[in-house]
């Protein structure tokens, strides 16, 4: 049996293998799909509860992606120091504590949340941790695409969570996600190209070369820019959002049009670090936005 016994620096290498980054991330994209499900009361035990579960979850996975990768971490300089790659914690622990991490959300998401919210979240994690790591990360350079679909689920989980269904605003936030994740990734793909070639992974600028790479990344933020707009269009938000995602869009395109035009040499890394603050600020405007017609809505002036 592995041992688990803990000191200091164990517990930051489990912590570290949990990617709490983007577990934060992801319970941001989450949360905005409860806000958005349940306004003007809030149930705060399934938002608690619900949002518990989804990151034990998500944690549980990014384990499972640990281990998994382990052999390629040790071939990038980005990653060669992670503590599966490095031995500081064994491949047995990883999976046990991968193993204790996601039964545990599951129960809490199933017993004190909601069937459907365990049940979707069984399936991401699925999704993410064998289809996407063990199949597509290796098998095509449209890895991110069609994996993507995994990683664009935390707005439905939250909605899921609170409602107990599938809302068609949630599926908006997914498939915003889910056109968001090809700029974001092939950008940092781009600026760590010779690791992912030590590393023998198919990214798209080791497979099609950077100049198609930055073609589609421009490609598809101009597709985001739309797509983005899409919950005002279609009567799920106001004007407010509406001004703010354009803004957004318009400058992720102005950084895309940029990198494809080999402007900067930093613009590789300046993209993918746009890419997240303009995530977060567009989901931000969101929830404002939503908000603000509901009070206004409640306003007796209105």
């Amino acid at each position: 049996m592995p041992s688990l016994a803990l000191t200091r620096a164990r517990v930051f290498d489990f912590l570290e293998v949990t990617k709490p980054r983007v577990v934060l991330l992801m319970l941001v994209c989450a949360l905005v799909g409860m806000l958005l499900a349940a306004p003007p009361m809030f149930p705060l035990d399934k938002m608690v509860f619900g949002l518990l579960g989804i990151a034990l979850v998500a944690s549980s996975a990014a384990v499972v992606n640990h281990v998994a990768d382990a052999k390629i971490d040790r071939s990038m300089a980005r990653t060669d120091s992670r503590p599966i790659a490095t031995g500081r914690l064994q491949t047995a622990e990883g999976l046990l504590f991968a193993a204790i991490l996601g039964v545990t959300g599951l129960s809490i998401l199933f017993y004190l949340v909601n069937p459907l919210s365990a049940w979707l979240n069984f399936a991401s994690w699925f999704g993410y941790a064998v289809i996407y790591t063990m199949y597509l990360k290796y098998s095509t350079s449209q890895n991110i695409v069609l994996g993507g679909l995994f990683g664009a689920a935390p707005p439905l989980l939250g909605w899921a969570a609170v409602t107990n269904t599938v809302g068609f605003e949630a599926l908006l936030l997914v498939l915003i996600i889910f056109v968001w994740t090809p700029p974001h990734f092939w950008a940092l793909a781009i600026d760590r190209k010779d690791d992912y070639a030590n590393a023998h992974v198919p990214m798209l600028p080791n497979t099609h070369g950077e100049k198609h790479t930055k073609r589609q990344i421009f490609v598809y933020t101009v597709l985001l820019l739309i797509v983005s707009l899409l919950p005002t269009i279609l009567g799920a938000s106001g004007w407010l959002y509406f001004v703010c995602a354009l803004l957004l869009g318009l400058a992720f395109c102005r950084l895309a049009w940029h990198l494809l035009r080999d402007i900067g040499s930093d613009t590789p890394k300046k993209t993918f670090s746009f890419s997240v603050v303009y995530l977060c600020a567009l989901f931000l405007a969101l929830v404002v936005d939503h908000f603000l017609v509901v009070y206004l809505a409640e306003s007796p002036l209105y």
